[in-house]
């Protein structure tokens, strides 16, 4: 029985990771189709196949192939850890789970299902306030909606009317309703997204990073001194979304040239890397390091990288994503993050550790830098982007001291008497 449930654990794990099947999938080198099978119990797993799926989704290998009461005891160790204002006995967690097995599921349940709630407010936050399509849907319905209950308001007037004007009336009436069925039936199918597969490629910022992850974020063809020009952009719809992958293709091209992977990988710590000293080697700005460094090839680094690149707006311009870290794509992000206040000091280099805040207390190694990008004009005013390279703190049982404190965005952030917070939390107490 131990083994065969090995499957059912690595989906639960994924999906309390945030991580979809393909992504997850990709991550270990195998295909989505036989990753479903292991999930369903369907192939046996274990050796490195079984090594390279706990690490991806930062758990111990034994946890995948261990009986339901560990399973368990580190659920609820794990709603322990994510408990605001409440301090558990931990110490006792392997008798509660051993005398109240039910008890326990309930509780281990319970947490699943607010990671889940808390992930889909954050992504739904997001989306309503900046996601294009979405506004652009809801002005569709309204605006249908008002034609409706205007041509309705005039056939439900007193008096006759004439039979050539009433056929019109009622003809706008039933094609207003038909576009008000379609419109709303869109919407709703648009939102319907619990299996995370919607397609964002007609926003050009979503559709490039979906381009780059499919990639890998790795581009061989430019490290063996290819030109970005080479690289085929057709699966990019838009000429937008083309013009901003062109542009990130030349930067990780100039970067790949002045420090080529084999001499990258021979001078780097993979499980400690530093930046200043990489910067130092290579003769380059640390703004390059830290791109370098995220563009590596997978299993380079012994962490999974992240990257965000912003503007002087607090624009996010790119993200990569790396496991627990969570940023709004759209504006409104936490300010507290070194990606920002790198911008209030040009030029002098961050590292910080921060926990952020909401679901668990999650840790990264934050490195960040703000540049001016170089000047077109003399006497022109310095244009700054802020790069920041995000490594996750692994072994972590209790958030560092010295660590800073930053959310996703104000409205899902439980942190209280926070100088940065610019609106009330929508979560409740204790939440």
């Amino acid at each position: 029985m131990r083994d065969t449930l090995t499957g059912s654990r690595i989906r639960e794990r994924r999906q309390i990771s945030g991580l979809r099947q393909a992504e997850l999938a990709r991550q270990v080198g195998i295909s989505a189709s036989y990753l479903n099978l292991i999930e369903h119990n369907r192939r046996r797993i274990g050796g490195k196949l079984l090594v390279d799926i706990a690490a991806a989704l930062s758990v111990e290998p034994s946890l995948l192939t261990q009986g339901i009461e560990e399973t368990l005891i580190s659920a609820l160790r794990e709603a322990a850890a994510d408990a605001v204002g409440q301090k558990a006995e931990v110490d006792g967690l392997e008798e509660f789970a051993g005398r109240f097995p039910g008890w326990s599921g309930v509780l281990a349940q319970m947490h699943r299902r607010v990671v889940s709630l808390e992930r889909t407010v954050e992504t739904l936050s997001d989306r309503l306030t900046h996601d294009p399509h979405l506004a652009a849907s809801m002005h569709e319905v309204l605006s249908t909606a008002a034609a409706i209950r205007s041509t309705a308001a005039i056939l439900a007037e007193p008096g006759e009317i004439e039979a050539e004007w009433r056929d019109r009336f009622h003809r706008n009436l039933h094609q207003d309703a038909e576009r008000l069925a379609e419109s709303s039936k869109a919407l709703v199918t648009y939102l319907d997204d619990s299996d995370g597969q919607r397609d964002l490629r007609g926003i050009p910022l979503d559709a490039v990073e979906a381009f780059f992850a499919e990639q890998g974020f790795h581009f061989p063809a430019l490290e063996a001194g290819g030109q970005a020009d080479d690289t085929p952009l057709d699966a990019l719809g838009s000429t937008a979304a083309r013009t901003v992958a062109s542009d990130l293709l030349d930067l990780y091209a100039a970067d790949a040239r002045v420090m080529p992977l084999d001499q990258v990988c021979a001078a780097l710590d993979a499980a400690n890397p530093d930046p200043l000293a990489l910067a130092a080697t290579f003769a380059v700005d640390l703004a390059a390091v830290l791109r370098r460094l995220a563009f590596l090839p997978e299993g380079t680094l012994a962490r999974p990288a992240g990257l965000v690149i912003c503007d002087a707006s607090g624009s996010v311009l790119f993200y990569k994503p790396a496991p627990g870290f969570a940023l709004p794509r759209h504006g409104e992000a936490c300010p507290l993050w070194p990606l920002f206040t790198a911008l209030n000091r040009p030029l002098v280099p961050v590292r910080q550790r921060v926990v952020q805040l909401g679901r668990t207390a999650a840790e990264f190694e934050c490195f960040a830098i703000a540049t001016p990008q170089p000047a077109k004009a003399f006497g022109a005013e310095p244009v700054y982007r802020s790069v920041m390279l995000v490594l996750p703190v692994e072994d972590t049982v209790q958030p560092t001291e010295t660590a800073a404190q930053a959310g996703a965005s104000c409205r899902i952030c439980p942190k209280r008497d926070c100088s940065a917070r610019r609106e009330p939390s929508i979560l409740s107490e204790g939440f």
